[in-house]
Formats: C-alpha cells, sequence, structure tokens
C-alpha cells in the first residue's frame, strides 16, 4: 500500500489531545498511518508532502524516543526540522511560555511539537501561536500521539479495537498515556481496565469509564490486552508505594500474572521500562511482547498525524 499523495481532510487545526476526536476521526488517523508503515519500511523513506514546510520540537522535559520518533517523521515527509533544546534557551534565563511563543511566532513554523511538565500548557502555547500545535506530553494530562500508536498496534494485530478487553496495569495517577488511551479505547468501543494500588488510582477514575481492579490477577483475567505503565517516581512528592521490591511482587507483570490473561494477549510498555520493577524481563522479550513494534509505530502515527494537519493551517478549527 502506497501513501496517498494528498492527505484526508482532517477538521483539526491541532492535536492536543484525544478527548476532542471522533472514533472517525481516529480511524482516519490510524488509516493514514497504516500507510505510514509501508513508507517507513522502504528503501528510500524520504516523501517531499512537507517540502517548504517548518518543524519546530520543542521539549520542555527530557524524551529521547518520543522526539527522535518527531524528528525522524518530520524528515521522511521532507520538512526542516528544528530540535530547540530548552535547556540551553532563554527559558532557562526566566523567559515566560508566551514569551517562548512570541519568538516562536517570529520564526514562522508551521507545525510546533511540544512537550511540557505542566499540564495545559500545550494548550495555552496553541492559543498564542499561528502553526499547528501537536501535544507530545503535557504533565499528567495527555499524550495522545502515544494512544494512536497503541491503538494502531493492537489493530494490526488483533484487526479491531470494538470489543476488545484492555487492562492498563500500573502507575495510573501520574500517567497521561492512560489517559489518552482510555479516552481513545472507549471512543473506539474497548472495554477497558486499570489495575492499580488504590495510591497509584486517581480520585473519580471510575468517570471515566473503566472498571477499576486492585488485584493484578484479577484484572488480568480473559484480557486481550495488557498495558503496563512506567512507575513515574520522579513525579512522585511522597511515599505511593511501600517499596520497589514490593511493587513488583504485586504489580509488577511476570510469566505467572500473565497467564491470567488470554493466551494471546499482547504485552505492551509506553517506555522506558523498569525491568523489575513494573515488568519482568522475561516477559518484555517474550512471544506475546509488541514493545519493540511500538516504537516502529510511533514513527507512523507522527508522520500521518503532522500531514493530517496540513490542510488546517491557517483555519480555526
Amino acid at each position: 500500500m502506497n501513501a496517498p499523495d494528498t492527505p484526508p481532510i482532517f477538521p483539526h487545526r491541532h492535536l492536543l489531545g484525544m478527548a476532542n476526536l471522533l472514533p472517525h476521526e481516529i480511524d482516519q488517523l490510524l488509516d493514514l498511518a497504516e500507510a505510514e508503515v509501508e513508507v517507513s519500511r522502504r528503501r528510500d523513506k524520504k516523501r517531499s508532502v512537507l517540502r517548504g514546510r517548518t518543524q519546530i520540537n520543542l521539549f520542555f522535559e527530557a524524551s529521547t524516543r518520543t522526539q527522535a520518533s518527531f524528528e525522524l517523521a518530520g524528515k521522511r515527509l521532507g520538512a526542516d526540522v528544528m530540535n530547540m533544546s530548552v535547556a540551553n534557551s532563554s527559558v532557562k534565563k526566566g523567559e515566560t511560555l508566551l514569551d517562548t511563543a512570541m519568538t516562536l511566532n517570529a520564526m514562522r513554523p508551521d507545525v510546533l511539537i511540544v512537550r511540557h511538565h505542566a499540564a495545559g500548557a500545550v494548550a495555552l502555547l496553541a492559543q498564542k501561536v499561528g502553526c499547528s500545535v501537536i501535544n507530545a506530553g503535557d504533565g499528567a494530562h495527555e499524550h495522545p500521539t502515544q494512544a494512536l500508536l497503541d491503538a494502531l498496534t493492537i489493530r494490526r494485530h488483533k484487526g479491531r479495537i470494538a470489543r476488545l478487553t484492555v487492562a492498563i496495569c500500573g502507575d495510573v495517577l501520574h500517567s497521561r498515556v492512560a489517559r489518552s488511551n482510555i479516552l481513545l479505547l472507549n471512543a473506539l468501543g474497548a472495554s477497558v481496565r486499570v489495575v492499580a494500588p488504590s495510591t497509584l488510582l486517581p480520585a473519580g477514575i471510575e468517570q471515566m469509564g473503566v472498571t477499576v481492579f486492585r488485584d493484578m490477577r484479577e484484572g488480568l483475567k480473559d484480557a486481550d490486552v495488557v498495558m503496563m505503565l512506567r512507575l513515574q517516581r520522579e513525579r512522585m512528592a511522597g511515599s505511593f508505594v511501600p517499596s520497589v521490591r514490593e511493587y513488583f511482587h504485586y504489580y509488577g507483570l511476570d510469566a505467572e500474572k500473565l497467564a491470567f490473561a488470554r493466551p494471546d494477549a499482547l504485552v505492551m510498555h509506553p517506555g522506558p521500562m523498569n525491568r523489575g520493577v513494573e515488568i519482568s524481563s522475561e516477559v518484555a522479550d517474550g512471544p506475546q511482547s509488541v514493545i519493540e513494534e511500538q516504537v516502529e509505530m510511533g514513527v507512523a502515527v507522527r508522520m500521518a498525524v503532522i500531514q493530517a494537519l496540513l490542510p488546517g493551517l491557517g483555519s480555526n478549527a
């Protein structure tokens, strides 16, 4: 399958989260990403759909995997890509986010990829710049392209999202990946479970349309997909788990716990993994793991999202 020469019309100017996307719009992005998988596997991976366009990657948080994925996506589409190192920028000297927006606007980029430690910061920036903005993760709010690449990986293996049972396990409280995935999976008709100790569950999580389990074995029973989350100790201002060793004993995914899921259940992890904390090496490297494939799908999804936004440049969507 060849990627379409003209991207389909996508009605949004920005991709800030999954909450505002309709099911057919999600499917549209996944279908476009499916075509881009084939492009990424060709010997000649370069396309010219973004020729003459400028993409700026603005990461206020370090993220080697996501930033590299967006950079590859932009370059494979023919864009001029600039990585803005915030650690060496004026932001460190007291410049505000809005000052940064004014500076970026003067550079006249076409697409701005933003990761920020504060929830809502990317949406604020999107209101102040004249280009399309893609949320590459904002605090514990959302990480929409991660949810899309997870969905693409699941769909390629299972053929569908609807009626699948997906168990999202671990540090749900601090996870933007969990939030975006819950919104996407519910929109496409999956049955979503969250599995975590009470200390790592957000208040009112049930209102997002999930079933809550505090026992790993019960939560994994007959699951089609087991999605592990990283224990985000850098965001914890207090003691959320007694010890890493005890956490793995009760909530780490090993072969014994995985056996409660369906025999053909997929094992996923957004990375980077803490082996021996949330997942064992035996499972991470085992036959049911699609973790490496998730990385590959990330480039394809980000290629799809960037070009899907292009027809909306300058619109008010």
